[in-house]
């Protein structure tokens, strides 16, 4: 019997065709709309330069992710909500979002560092060995930079420094805490003033002015003398406020003993680093000027490793000795005296002529340069600036009981270091990033294979370019070529167990 014979069936069998066809065009359509998104994509890139690479790219994923589950695969189609979407940036009535790409001002700039593979140094030593790039802080380009804003809030919390009131903020610094300091505090209302002695590299005091701070440099002298740069610029903090004719206040930020220094990198730095590694820190090397880098990040990285594994910090590891506690040239002990070895290790790395090696090693604070007749300046004796001192300071003192072992790098290392960073990584550095790297080449050989040790590039090399950098250029490294691993060890004149080679 013919459909034509019954009309009412012809009539159902067509609507039922016709949906099935509807079906299938919309299927193909389907699959063919991502390429036509695509053609479009590509035409709006190439004929607006309004047309972000973010955007673009996040598009072009989102046709990737959308296969056919009916003609040309079996994943299943992945929908997109485009409505919950953040706003964009210049639409948006809330503050910047870094996640976006916009820091909230310079301040914003500060933190979050990379944590960079310091790729010559992992084939040199068999280790992995990584630095946190500080220097690319937005402010003064250091870790000064946590420390300066962390000073600052602090004190505006406090009440001792109100932006535009005339205030006017003291530091004694040897070069980067008080460019951090001048950079951010013209730009929160503050002036300031830094004293700074007079054997440092004239770069530094140059951008300080260029960053419309008043610079004192002052002879040098011991820190028990009212004249050493610290104490005067105490005092010229102190006179500010005195004399002032107006509500302002000079305030001395005092970054050798402000608590707030090595709580900015207890806070910022070191969980910075847990995550970056996912937990898995086998050693810190870090160096120590004020000593507020090396305590914050110690404190940090120990409680939390000891969280982990549900420890107490302080308890030793079957590798101390009996020196307190301290590893004994990170031997392996037969005692069984209880501890974990899994706490991250933190290693001092500290040049010639600073007592922190012997104080951290022996409990005593000594250098070799004490001795009478031998000492040739006042400041601590190596052409290396920013780390090592001959006091303990409150800093420090905050971390010493965290610190498990030292390293001393002489000048020669750091110059080969520096100019072994520049020629094979690409980085060029200062003299305290040199003793950090140095200093974690020797710590990570003493290491088993596979350990992992941070450390940190602090700044550029371009501040020390008439000092640091011209003493390497005389010492004929710039002339020479270094291009195999092994070059590296017996530049740094040290043995395959990151021991030092003895010489005659």
């Amino acid at each position: 019997m013919s459909l034509r014979d019954h009309p009412k069936a012809y009539g159902t069998a067509a609507v039922a065709t016709s949906f099935v066809a509807g079906v299938l065009l919309t299927l193909g359509f389907k699959d063919l709309y991502p390429d036509l998104e695509r053609q479009y994509q590509q035409g709006r890139k190439s004929n607006s330069r309004t047309a972000t690479a973010t955007a673009t790219a996040s598009s072009s994923k989102a046709v990737r992710r959308r296969p056919s589950s009916f003609f040309w695969g079996s994943e299943p189609v992945e929908l997109e909500d485009r409505e919950s979407r953040p706003p964009s940036p210049a639409t948006s009535e809330q503050q910047p979002n870094r996640a976006l790409g916009i820091a909230d001002g310079i301040p914003g700039c500060i933190g979050n560092t990379p944590l960079v593979k310091l790729q010559s140094l992992c084939e040199a030593t068999g280790r992995t060995i990584l630095a946190k790039a500080e220097f690319l802080n937005g402010a003064g380009n250091s870790p000064k930079d946590r420390v300066a804003l962390h000073m600052i809030e602090a004190a505006e919390a406090r009440g001792l420094l109100v932006p535009h009131r005339g205030d006017t903020i003291y530091e004694g610094t040897v070069g980067s805490t008080g460019i951090s300091l001048a950079a951010l505090a013209r730009a929160r209302g503050y002036r300031c003033h830094i004293c700074m002695p007079d054997d440092q590299a004239r770069e530094k005091s140059d951008l300080l002015h260029h960053l419309g701070a008043t610079v004192e440099r002052v002879p040098v002298a011991p820190i028990t003398s009212p004249d050493h740069f610290v104490n005067l610029a105490r005092r010229r903090a102190a006179e500010h406020t005195a004399s002032a004719m107006d509500d302002s206040r000079g305030f001395f930020a005092d970054q050798f003993e402000s608590p707030f220094n090595h709580e900015a990198h207890y806070l910022t730095t070191g969980p910075e680093i847990w995550a970056q590694t996912g937990g898995r820190v086998d050693a810190f090397v870090a160096g120590a000027g004020t000593g507020g880098t090396i305590s914050g990040v110690a404190r940090y990285l120990k409680e939390r490793a000891a969280k982990e594994l549900e420890l107490k910090p302080g308890r030793k590891s079957k590798r101390s000795n009996k020196n307190n506690g301290r590893y004994d040239d990170y031997g392996d002990s037969d005692d069984d005296g209880g501890g974990n070895d899994d706490l991250p290790r933190i290693i001092l790395a500290d040049p010639q002529g600073s007592g922190l090696y012997n104080k951290v090693r022996h409990g005593v604070m000594y250098s070799s340069t004490e001795r009478e007749g031998t000492r040739r300046r006042q400041q601590v004796d190596s052409v290396v600036e920013g780390v090592g001192i001959n006091r303990v300071t409150a800093n420090f003192e905050a971390g010493r009981d965290l610190v498990d072992d030292a390293v001393r790098v002489t000048d020669a290392q750091a110059c080969a270091m520096a100019r072994w960073l520049a020629e094979r990584d690409g980085v060029f550095a200062g003299s305290s990033t040199a003793v950090n790297c140095a200093a974690a080449v020797a710590a990570a050989l003493r290491l088993p294979p596979g350990s992992v040790v941070v450390t940190v590039v602090c700044d550029s090399g371009a501040r020390p370019l008439s000092k640091f950098w011209r003493q390497i250029a005389e010492r004929g490294l710039e002339d020479e070529e270094h291009g195999k691993p092994g070059d590296l060890l017996k530049l740094l004149g040290l043995n395959e167990d990151g021991t030092a080679v003895k010489r005659g």
